[in-house]
């Protein structure tokens, strides 16, 4: 009799543990940790508006550690889009301190790199044309 309370007992206590430790976990190694849940992209097109404006606030904001071709402070960031998902990418420019301490991905480049990327205050919208700056360079 015992065994057949103990079991189901058993089953609901896992349950709850898978569900504690997977399911209400915002991290989806893939697509990072932070507000960025789903990026759409027109594959085929780039937004040269977007594309512009977010040249023009990685220049102002990123250059002092991230060159596009060669390793500064920062990684390199030409390929970044065909390594990383485009969601990774505005979360990590949006979420730079949780990155590092939830995505296993981003705690390898600070392990390489020893210094913690700074968050700019960006905006969401401001990320995305950055996003679209580096498929630019990617094409």
């Amino acid at each position: 009799m015992k065994i057949k309370i103990l079991i189901p007992a058993i089953l609901l206590a896992s349950f709850f543990l898978t569900i504690s430790f997977n399911g209400c976990s915002n991290n989806n190694e893939e697509l990072g940790v932070g507000p960025v849940k789903e990026v759409k992209l027109d594959m085929g097109k780039i937004d040269d508006k977007m594309s512009a404006s977010g040249k023009t606030i990685f220049e102002q904001k990123c250059v002092s550690c991230h060159k596009i071709d060669e390793k500064l402070i920062g990684p390199p960031l030409k390929g970044v889009t065909k390594r990383r998902k485009p969601e990774w990418i505005m979360n990590m420019i949006l979420n730079p301190e949780g990155m590092v301490k939830e995505n296993q991905a981003a705690a390898s480049l600070f392990a390489e790199y020893k210094v913690p990327m700074v968050s700019q205050n960006l905006t969401q919208d401001e990320a995305r044309n950055v996003l679209e700056y580096f498929r630019s360079v990617d094409k």
